[in-house]
């Protein structure tokens, strides 16, 4: 650079929040900035649109500076399958294994059907354990899967010190889905420490309990309860473990961490950097230096849809960005199809290839927190972190995660979040690609491993399980060792009370949507065609198009199919073409102007003509008392409860009553 030559910096002038402002206020032509360009989170966290540059905090990272791992789901019921899943993801270039076992919440009535410790042996049948970073997720068979694990690298003849492993023993994630311990909390807890002891004195060098906040994310949680509940939930887990008298420098070194990732960029990424702070004060608070913790990243499956299941790629890939930049440590992606059935191998290609991809081609782990000074994403994580250690010390004041979750005073907070985002998809304020917006009814099946779950595997009997609960840990390896069950029976042995707790719900957000699209296909398997609406076109091309677009896909996102592509200036000619057409409802699509001047005559003429249920599209205003006396049953516009207005007028669509609403 010559003397002459002006630094990029300074090429261009210096700019101000006012500057922007006024720019914006052009744009907006007198609409409310807040309303318009300023969002909330579901924690009621202010997003605005600009933010100034900020100072970047010293933001606990990842325990080393390389590549995030590359996970891969292990969850075929047949062993040899599940085997075959794992070195083929391995030769492909995944470099860790989630063991889904059947039973678990993750598993989606499918997972490994793992009975004893050979079962196990040929699933993992040519995967070296000492070299691939395992985790098992075995719902509330977990502290049987751990002993199994355990039992097989010593069968292999592997040192306990050498393994990368994940145990992921949650107990309380467990009971929170399956809604209750197997017996007290306390003997839950005096257990969990036994086998931390146990686990020490055998050199295990990998973690042992996992804080997982797939529990909460599931059953519509936000950012901030999520965040909160693992640090509770690990915070029990370190408690247990003191009291067991093992060291707290080893308890905490014992848990790790997950949390789901979604397609929410900006909320992921921050509630990431977010959790690896909130534990840093947790650690200061218990008068520890803080460590880098072990965070693990799954993809969320609240987010995966069935329908346009190739839209899950997009999601997935976002959640798996924000995952990464977020600082995770190692990351699983949900194949597209995870919601339909058990994934076949291109869709589990896809998945790996998607981090592949971004770590590789993208190169996004070679920069050290690449969030840090970026306004936006330091102000949503400090905010983050403020919401999320309030509602930590609500759940602390209320007995811990246990006393909570007894108390159901985290899942009615929970269920008040999913309520209000339940509202915003049903009114399509979130809309969801491929299910309420640009829906395609003409979809084509995609290829599945399985398609169906399996029957269920029968329970093991209590009284024919060598380790029943009260026993060590080392015993229960040792039992499984000599051929005893790697599951954990169904009832807990005479004389222990299980402890009942409010189980969270799981449910995916598309899920109300599908339900109608289901009933649209089994209505098509039984009629030979949808149900269908006829578009009651008024005027030109240029005057109804764009309503009628909008209706034809708000129809159809309930499975409804819109027929009839022309327009209409005599509102006879259009009664006369509903008759034709076949169909029991029709919706008004034009101008307000036109409205005006033909609603009323074309709404009494479709009504003449036998029409059950009449909609018009767009907001009625002023007219919806004369439209509504002409017969117009609903309106249809942007911000009305679409699944709500499906809902009530499917049936009568479908010929299954008469009457309108």
């Amino acid at each position: 650079m010559t003397d002459q030559q002006t630094p990029p910096g300074e090429a261009f002038p210096a700019t101000t929040r006012e500057d922007w402002m006024r720019l914006v206020e052009g744009v907006l032509k007198g609409r409310d900035f807040e309303e318009t360009l300023v969002s909330q989170t579901a924690d009621g966290i202010r997003v605005d649109p600009l933010y100034a540059a900020a100072l970047a905090q010293a933001q606990p990272v990842r325990a080393e500076h390389a590549p995030w791992h590359v996970a891969q789901r292990v969850d075929h019921p047949d062993t040899g399958e599940a085997a075959r899943q794992a070195l083929t993801d391995l030769e492909g270039g995944a470099d860790a294994l989630s063991l889904v076992f059947d039973g678990a919440r993750a598993a989606r009535g499918f997972g490994l059907r793992i009975a004893t410790l050979d079962d196990l042996d040929a699933a993992l049948d040519g995967v070296l354990l000492d070299l691939v970073q395992i985790r098992l997720d075995a719902g509330r068979s977990g502290r049987h899967a751990a002993a199994a694990l355990i039992a097989l690298a010593t069968r292999r003849g592997l040192s306990l010190d050498r393994l990368d492993a994940d145990l992921a023993l949650d107990p309380i994630g467990a009971a929170a889905c399956d809604g209750g311990f197997s017996a007290s909390w306390e003997m839950i807890a005096d257990r969990c420490g036994e086998t931390a002891v146990a686990l020490a004195d055998k050199g295990f060098a990998g973690t042992i309990f996992l804080a997982d906040g797939r529990p909460c994310h599931e059953a519509g949680g936000s950012e901030a309860q999520e965040l909160a509940a693992v640090l509770a939930t690990a915070l029990a887990y370190w408690r247990a473990q003191e009291a067991a008298g093992l060291d707290p420098e080893q308890g905490r070194r014992n848990i790790a961490f997950l949390l789901a990732a979604d397609a929410d960029q900006f909320a992921t990424i921050a509630k990431f950097r977010a959790l690896r702070r909130l534990w840093a004060r947790v650690e200061a608070a218990a008068g520890f230096e803080p460590a880098p913790i072990r965070l693990h990243a799954e993809t969320a499956w609240r987010m995966t849809t069935q329908r346009d299941p190739w839209v899950n790629l997009l999601r997935t890939t976002m959640a798996t960005f924000a995952a990464g930049i977020g600082g995770a440590d190692t990351v699983t992606v949900l194949p597209f199809t995870a919601a339909l059935g058990l994934p076949d191998a291109f869709a589990r290609r896809v998945a790996r290839n998607t981090q592949h991809i971004l770590l590789q081609e993208s190169n996004l782990w070679r920069v050290v927190d690449p969030a840090a000074g970026a306004g936006g994403y330091e102000a949503l994580t400090e905010a983050l972190c403020e919401t999320a250690w309030e509602a930590f010390q609500q759940i602390e004041m209320e007995g811990g995660i246990v006393g909570s979750l007894a108390s159901s005073a985290l899942q009615v907070r929970i269920g008040e979040v999913r309520a209000a985002r339940a509202a915003v998809i049903a009114d399509r304020r979130a809309p969801i690609t491929g299910v309420s917006a640009f829906p395609d009814l003409d979809e084509k099946p995609v290829d599945l491993a399985l398609r169906e779950p399996p029957p269920e595997m029968p329970e093991p009997d209590t009284a024919t399980i060598p380790a029943t609960m009260p026993a060590g840990f080392a015993d229960l390896a040792a039992a499984i060792t000599e051929g005893g069950s790697t599951r954990a029976p169904a009832n807990p042995p005479p004389g222990i009370e299980p402890t009942l707790l409010s189980a969270l719900p799981h449910r995916r957000e598309a899920e109300p949507y599908e339900h109608l699209r289901d009933r649209s296909d089994q209505y098509l398997a039984d009629n030979g065609e949808r149900p269908k609406v006829f578009l009651a076109n008024l005027g030109k091309l240029a005057q109804f198009n764009t309503r009628a677009g909008f209706a034809r896909n708000a129809f159809a996102a309930g499975g409804v199919a819109a027929i009839g592509e022309d327009g209409f200036a005599d509102p006879q000619a259009l009664a006369k073409a509903f008759t034709e057409s076949g169909a029991s409802a029709a919706c008004l699509c034009s101008t307000e102007a036109l409205y005006a001047e033909h609603g009323v005559e074309a709404a009494r003429a479709l009504k003449e003509a036998g029409c059950a249920i009449l909609f018009l599209a767009g907001h009625p205003d002023d007219l919806e008392a004369p439209m509504r006396e002409a017969g117009v049953d609903a309106f249809l516009h942007e911000g009305c409860d679409l699944l709500a207005l499906l809902g009530e007028a499917w049936a009568v669509i479908a010929g299954e009553r008469s009457e309108a609403f």
